[in-house]
């Protein structure tokens, strides 16, 4: 993966072990499976936003096509997560704002997805391996049960350690970030999901999809395994 950093490119090379090789190849090769609207591939992963407050109102526009102007001083107002997730052959994105990241939001979008696939077989979830990524998070909020039930609705595909480029929800947040954040500052939660639901509601009426190219073939040749 290559990273741009102050006018130099940086690579970020994973150690290519069996496990890294293991758990890549089971990722691409579901993202290689026809679409089967019975068994959707859904991507996982979530962002940390921070609030932020104009200390000063913007300059207004003096004319049309004018740059507007803002101060470059910000009142810090705490921080908020972006969980995404999204189906890339079927063009359905779901984006939840949460306060935080912890084992107990987790669960609950993790109930919200398995409700809105409740007529599959089964959903493929494509994740990294971030501590509250387990079905740990589902039993401590909804109890053994239920927990394990909602859990077991999904097929896990967790992406290797240093392999977070395989995930298409790092696609969709780096999208979300561009098209829909900006530059723009946002000073609290209730405005960031009002911004963050209109964006979803046009990507979901487009069905814009993602087109991942990249193969296990095209694995085995770039990392000559």
């Amino acid at each position: 993966m290559i990273l741009s950093h102050g006018g130099k490119k940086m690579w970020c090379i994973p150690e290519i072990t069996l496990e890294y090789i293991v758990r890549m190849e089971d990722v691409l090769d579901i993202y290689a499976e026809k679409y089967n609207p019975d068994e959707p591939v859904i991507c996982f992963d979530e962002k940390s936003v921070q609030l932020l407050k104009d200390c000063r109102e913007p300059i207004p526009l003096s004319k049309s096509g004018s740059i507007r102007k803002v101060d470059s001083e910000y009142i810090r107002c705490g921080t908020a997560n972006i969980f995404a997730a999204v189906e890339p052959k079927g063009g359905k994105h779901f984006t939840y704002v949460t306060k935080n990241r912890k084992g107990a939001a987790f669960a609950k979008v993790i109930n919200r997805l398995a409700n809105v696939y409740s007529h599959t077989k089964t959903i493929h979830l494509v994740m990294d391996n971030l501590n509250t990524h387990r079905e740990k998070s589902l039993i401590d909020f909804y109890g053994e049960e239920k927990g394990k039930a909602i859990w077991n609705r999904f097929t896990i595909h967790h992406t290797p350690k240093h392999g977070s480029w395989l995930n298409q929800a790092e696609l969709e947040l780096s999208i979300i970030s561009r098209q829909c954040l900006g530059k723009s500052r946002i000073d609290d939660i209730d405005s960031l999901s009002k911004k963050i639901r209109a964006w979803n509601k046009i990507v979901n009426r487009e069905k814009l999809k993602i087109k991942w190219k990249f193969t296990t073939k095209d694995a085995r040749t770039k990392f000559k395994y």
